[in-house]
């Protein structure tokens, strides 16, 4: 195991250094000049080539990125274009909000997947089993930032109402915060749990099959016990991958989520850097995006020991 560790550690640096190149060189050519955007309609030529030495962009890209790389391996991930902020304060501010939208987004998805998939499956070819599949390919086919907008827009032309604005940090008022963070994470999260209620529906299907369930049956257990104690654990282990496979869903979905909610997180801090053309915090926010998605991927990966013992990494 620890030897397993070690590997998947060792083939992150080589990851995440390509991750540095080819971000940097993607944020680069995109099109538009911060400068210009900065000075507006007094951009005249010594203005513009005056700022641009200040912030050293005027300098071979290849300086510019050896530069970022130098100050990563200081642990340094450099300062704001336009505020002059340091993007490190500004993680340390919005991470919390993020990372609570992503754990409330995987609460709702696996709580609300796996049980429809249960369902579905224990109850198969009933009434239950019908509408779980047809709330399953509802989900996979209505895309998240449309629900949401119809969420926003929706309930404001038809009731006058609309979700709350202001953001309340978790530790100031508990309540607040739920009522605030509840709507974008059960529109995020119900449809992300449309591929999760598939698979796992398949999965218990499967797995009722197998001559250990039958035995259960035979020796005559209640239905629940048979259900929850020996046949779900194993059919996770597919949900588990599914859910593997969604972690960037849940990253890359919280920068349109938490735009379309005006919730201050690391999203919505990459989305406003992205219009700006702010280059340090785009490229910072796709490399701590990246590294979350290596880590939370090694935690998929032990978690498939702990479902099913008969996995040993080595």
């Amino acid at each position: 195991m620890r030897e397993y560790l070690l590997k998947r550690m060792l083939l992150m640096v080589p990851t995440l250094f390509l991750v540095t190149i080819f971000v940097f060189l993607m944020v680069h050519l995109l099109p538009g000049d911060t400068v210009l955007q900065m000075l507006e309609g007094d951009a005249y030529a010594d203005t513009v080539e005056a700022l641009r030495r200040e912030l050293g962009l005027d300098r071979p890209m290849h300086l510019q990125y050896l530069e970022w790389m130098g100050r990563l391996l200081q642990g340094d991930l450099g300062r704001s274009l336009w505020t002059k902020e340091s993007i490190l304060l500004e993680y340390a501010r919005r991470f919390p909000v993020t990372i609570e939208l992503a754990l409330l987004t995987v609460i709702v998805s696996v709580t609300f997947g796996v049980g429809v998939g249960v369902l579905s499956a224990v109850r198969q070819e009933s009434w239950l089993d019908y509408g779980g599949r047809v709330v399953a390919i509802m989900a996979l086919a209505m895309p998240f930032f449309w629900l949401a907008i119809l969420v926003v827009v929706l309930p404001a032309i038809y009731f006058r109402w609309t979700p709350l604005w202001t953001y309340v940090p978790l530790s100031v008022d508990p309540l607040e915060n739920l009522k605030i963070m509840i709507f974008p994470a059960l529109v995020f999260g119900v449809s992300r749990a449309g591929p999760i209620m598939r698979i796992m529906r398949s999965s218990m299907l499967e797995v009722q099959r197998q001559d250990y369930i039958r035995t259960a049956w035979a020796k005559g257990l209640p239905e629940h016990r048979v259900i929850f104690k020996h046949a779900i654990k194993n059919a996770l282990i597919p949900a588990v991958s599914i859910l593997g496979l969604q972690i960037h869903f849940y990253l890359g979905g919280s920068v349109i989520i938490e735009s379309i909610f005006r919730l201050p997180g690391v999203g919505h801090f990459f989305f406003e850097a992205l219009i700006r053309r702010d280059y340090p915090v785009v490229q910072s926010v796709n490399l701590f995006f990246a590294t979350f998605t290596l880590l939370l991927d090694l935690i998929v990966d032990f978690t498939y020991a702990y479902l099913d013992p008969r996995i040993r990494y080595r």
